[in-house]
């Protein structure tokens, strides 16, 4: 049984909710996808024991024009920094993976593998999520049928047994009283190598027990600070990732996820069908509107907003570009700021006064990051920056390589690290950005946080 569409936003879901209490009208079932995006597929295991593979040795070849063009315009913006940068985007299999655990399905074998294989918790765990008391029932039944199918097809997961010979030491790292990175219900296990757990395949009416991704991309979401009860509208959800992420950090009263672009939609409908339960089809919908509209026609709607914008993908768009295309996608990114200007100025529009938006995107470009919203605070004074350094960058600078940004930089009067150097405290509430290098691989990744006045 798939997930239908939901074609239209919050008021609908409103009428659409009263008349299910009625008992006049079946609420529809969600949409669901896969999202194979973030990291690339890889070839099963020859071995039932081979849990975890290695470096892909195999070669990408980079678009020389794409680089060129990095080099003129990081070497500017980043300085010295870039000539790590560039080598890091440059050498694929070093790139680590993040591994997202499903809350909605038995991950126990998982994290004892992940942790057999040297892998360790992100972030320091909250107490599990308290799930409403119907939904509760439904998904204890849900979970049991996909813990009976699995049992029933050992061979979809037989990649996932632990060695015999493997001792499993099962010991979490501590955080230092005082100071750490914040604690949150998202289950993110990374790795100091470039280890990557192997995909688990799409399969209909089975929800899959983890994620893979980029473990940048989980920062928006922390600061998005998504509450139980909260309506959360994903202004550019495709494929899916940072939507199952939200689920997994709150319950929201009603999520939102929109997406335009057919082929994109239908990989996020893909992605939330592998991941979330149809026991959540009343609380998350799937919407096709043109997200620069959005806010005209939902304002002042929604609690919290994201919008993971379309950008100049520095990893993709390094290897991906060829010929002619490459003239097509230069041309691309100089049009790109317009566009985000545009949605970010929307999803303003559709926030409730005293609510957020957290705009990010996955390029190191300051005319993509810091220009665009500087851009939109200029046209909308009801929005103002917050500080997302003390809040995100130091606790977890110890994971993630974060860099400010280069508009004249003035004496930092606080005690950071060496490495983050001086710090305009303007240019910090614009946005952090963070960059890749070796051995902390992850990135970019920039994201910035604005409130609506009330």
């Amino acid at each position: 049984m798939t997930w239908s569409i939901q074609m239209y936003p919050f008021q609908a879901y409103l009428r659409r909710t009263l008349r299910d209490r009625s008992g006049k009208l079946t609420p529809r079932r969600l949409c669901s996808s896969v999202d194979h995006d973030a990291v690339p597929k890889h070839k099963k295991p020859k071995q039932a024991s081979q849990q975890v593979l290695r470096r892909n040795n195999k070669q990408r070849s980079s678009c020389q024009l794409i680089l060129d063009h990095f080099d003129h315009q990081y070497s500017d913006e980043l300085g010295d920094l870039w000539t790590s940068v560039r080598s890091v985007l440059l050498d694929p299999p070093s790139w680590q993976y993040g591994v997202l655990l499903n809350r909605f399905t038995v991950v126990t074998d998982i994290k004892r593998v992940l942790l057999s294989k040297g892998f360790s918790t992100l972030l320091p765990q909250k107490e599990a999520l308290t799930l409403p008391g119907v939904l509760r029932t439904v998904l204890t039944a849900e979970c049991q049928t996909s813990k009976e199918s699995r049992a029933k097809c050992p061979s979809a997961n037989s990649h996932l047994r632990l060695d015999d010979s493997s001792p499993a030491p099962i010991q979490q790292a501590q955080s230092e009283p005082g100071f750490g990175p914040p604690s949150s219900p998202l289950q993110c296990y990374i790795h100091r190598h470039p280890l990557r757990f192997p995909s688990q395949a799409h399969r209909p009416g089975q929800l899959k027990q983890y994620y893979l991704l980029n473990a940048a991309s989980l920062l928006p979401v922390l600061a998005l600070q998504v509450r139980d009860g909260e309506k959360v509208l994903d202004l550019c959800a495709a494929p899916g990732g940072k939507a199952f992420a939200i689920m997994q950090c709150a319950t929201p009263a009603f999520l939102c996820c929109n997406e335009p672009d057919r082929h994109r939609h239908d990989r996020l409908t893909k992605t939330l069908e592998s991941f979330l339960p149809r026991s959540l089809s009343s609380r998350v919908v799937v919407s096709a509107q043109d997200g620069r509209s959005f806010g005209q026609r939902e304002p002042g709607i929604y609690d919290k907003v994201l919008v993971d914008a379309p950008c100049s993908n520095d990893r993709s768009w390094l290897f991906s570009s060829a010929g002619q295309q490459v003239e097509q996608r230069l041309r691309e990114r100089g049009r790109l700021p317009q566009l985000q200007v545009q949605l970010l100025r929307s999803a303003l529009s559709a926030v409730r006064p005293g609510g957020f938006v957290v705009y990010s995107t996955c390029t190191m470009s300051s005319a993509e990051n810091f220009a665009v919203v500087e851009a939109v605070l200029k046209d909308c004074p009801e929005a103002e920056p917050e500080d997302l350094w003390e809040e995100i960058a130091l606790p977890l600078s110890s994971y993630f390589t974060f860099s400010p940004a280069r508009r004249e930089p003035v004496p930092n009067t606080q005690s950071l690290p060496p490495q983050f150097g001086r710090v305009s405290s303007y240019d910090r509430k614009l946005g952090i950005l963070v960059v890749p290098q070796p051995c902390q691989t992850w990135g970019p990744m920039f994201l910035s946080r604005l409130r609506k006045r009330k």
